[in-house]
This record gives C-alpha cells, structure tokens and sequence, in this order.
C-alpha cells in the first residue's frame, strides 16, 4: 500500500514537473498506461539531472551519500560533507548548504526523519533501485573517502587537542569522517584517497580522530578502564591495519618510518589488527615482509594474530599464518590458557578449527 501511495506521489510530481499543458498532457496519458515504480524512479532521476547545472550536481551527490554512507547521516553531518570543496584546506562556512536546499535539489527523494534528524531516501525500493543501477554514481566509495579524509585534513581540526571527550559541535561532519573514512577507502582507493589518507596517519597519534576512532568505533572498554594511557603507540600503521587498506598500507610500508612491529597500548601489533578484523590483503602484505614476527602476543590478554582471527572465524587469515613455520597453533594464550584450536571450536568456527587441528598434526 506505502509504494502504491509513493508511485502517485511520484507520478504527480513527474506531471507537475512539465512546463506547457501539453507536456502534461502526455506525461498523465503515460503515467495511465501503467508506470511501474522502477519508471517512475527513472523517471525522477531524470528530473533531478535536468535541474540546472548546479542544482542537478547537488541533488545526484545528495542521493549517493544517503545511498552509500555506513549509517544515516544526521542533517549537520551531510550539510557539512557537501560544503567540503576538493583540494580546500579548510572549510568555507559560507560553502556549507541549508537543509532545504538539499531537499528541495533532490525532488521529494530524500526526506529527513523527524525522529532522529537523519536523512534517509523516501522508501526502501529506491534503495533496491538504486543499488541495481550502480552506473549512476562513479566511484561513490572513493568520493566519499575524499571528503571523509579532507576534513579531518582541515588547518583548524588538525590543530585541536586530544582533550575533548565529544566532537566539537562547530565540526559534527568529524566523528563519520573519522569511524568510515577507511571503510570507503578499502572499498574504493584512488591517488587522492591515498595522498590524503597518507597526511592524515603522519602523525596520527596526536590527532583528535584517532581518540573518536578508539572511543566510539574500536573498543570502549579500553576507554573506561585504560583513560591514562589508552592512546599511546596506536600509530598511523595501526590505523590502516585495522580498516584492512592494502594500497594505502603498502603506501605507508613504502617508507622507512614505520615500525611494523610497533605495539600500541595492549601491545597489538599492525599485524594483530588486520587478523582480527579478517583483514586477508593486509595480512598477506606484512607477512611477506622478513622484520614482521607473526607471534608476538599482546599484552592485555596474552593472545598472538593466529589466536585472534581464530576466535573470530577468519579462516583466510588463520591459513596464511599456519603457512610461516615460526607459528605454533599449540601455545595457549597467558590471558585464558587457550589455544587457538579451543577459541575455533567454542565459537563454531569449524572450517578454522580444522585448519588448526591440521596445524598441530
């Protein structure tokens, strides 16, 4: 019954969108003729890119965020994205656009939800839609990465302190840029990305994203009980690994400044990171380096890579590390005295344990 009340709505949008009686004349008599609500999406999309020049760039770019980003963006938060300008330094505030001006570039596709003040498009079919035409947006991933790496990049954000405990209100775009930047990236790396993901992590220890990216996106518990010392030695490197960028940690490893077996504040190497997550590209990257040793166990719990990715079922991961003759599936961990053959089996990841019971043959 929703769509059937959408496809009206559509439809007369589409008739009102004619300029002469005649065009509206023949937009009713095709809208009679049984216009399915994928035409009718067609449709509008031709209408938001027959707007004027500028006008139309907006209305495209406001239906690929809303159709692309991790989680639905709080007004503020998209306003902010679509006032970043490319190569800017920092952000024009007077560049930023009103919330009705995004709406009214979209043409009644993307509505704001009164509830959570977050923009979402104006049904789920044209999620469906959209993601069936991939063609009408190029390269959304690495578009959004650039914005998402530019604004933390910004003069005035570089500059702030580790000291606030919540996102400065005056930056609300900060906190999505900081948790997905990589997650867009991984998906989607240009030259660009990889330029401004590579300013970013030089001294990413000292940036305020790395404390929203511990705080709100990897482990909060490390925040309650570890306040003091919770940052230190999470570096550039670390970041990467844990968003399982290839090219932008081949990138960062093309340099002599990094040190791969650098431990954070649980003693979690680069390596730990990326066989946590599952991070396969990544893993295979470090481990063809000879200065990387795959056992080194953290500090917090005592666990080496192979017990990580064992307990969260990255069988991939788990196979390339049994490849290196310096790794024993047999040696428990000092944290919970388990191997990596018990963390597999009590989870139920049985593909992993097999490949830890081969291990240990």
């Amino acid at each position: 019954m929703a769509s059937s009340f959408l496809l009206v709505a559509l439809n007369v949008d589409a008739i009102l969108g004619e300029i002469t009686l005649h065009r509206r004349r023949k937009k009713l008599d095709e809208m009679t003729g049984g216009e399915s609500l994928g035409d009718a999406y067609a449709a509008s999309l031709s209408r938001v890119k027959a707007q004027q020049r500028s006008r139309s760039k907006l209305g495209m770019e406001v239906l690929m965020w809303v159709s692309h980003t991790e989680r639905p963006l709080h007004v503020d938060e998209l306003c902010h994205a679509l006032g970043v300008e490319e190569g800017s330094v920092d952000l024009n505030i007077r560049n930023i656009p009103a919330i009705e001006t995004l709406l009214a570039c979209s043409l009644g596709l993307v509505t704001v939800e009164k509830s959570s003040s977050t923009f979402r498009l104006v049904h789920y079919t044209l999620q469906e839609y959209l993601s069936h035409n991939p063609n009408l947006f190029l390269k959304p991933h690495s578009l959004i990465a650039e914005v998402c790496l530019t604004y933390p990049n910004f003069h005035h954000i570089r500059s702030f302190s580790l000291a606030p405990c919540s996102v400065p209100p005056t930056v609300p775009f900060l906190e999505y840029a900081s948790r997905y930047w990589g997650t867009h990236a991984k998906r989607e790396t240009t030259e660009n990305v990889k330029a401004l993901s590579l300013r970013l992590l030089d001294g990413y220890e000292k940036h305020i994203s790395l404390k929203i990216l511990l705080l709100r996106g990897v482990n909060i518990w490390d925040w309650l009980f570890y306040p003091k010392n919770s940052l230190t030695g999470f570096t550039g490197l670390h970041c990467a690994a844990y968003f399982g960028c290839v090219e932008i940690m081949a990138a960062l490893l093309g340099t002599s400044k990094w040190d791969v077996q650098a431990t954070d504040y649980h003693g979690n190497t680069a390596l730990t990171w990326a066989a946590k997550q599952g991070h396969e590209g990544v893993v295979r990257l470090l481990l063809e380096r000879r200065d990387v040793n795959a056992n080194i166990p953290d500090t917090k719990d005592g666990r080496t890579p192979l017990s990580w990715a064992a307990e969260n079922g990255h069988e991939g991961v788990v196979k390339m590390l049994l490849e290196r003759n310096d790794v024993n599936p047999k040696i428990a961990d000092i944290g919970h005295c388990r191997t990596p053959l018990l963390w597999a089996a009590q989870d139920g990841h049985h593909g992993v344990a097999g490949c830890c019971w081969n291990g240990t043959m």
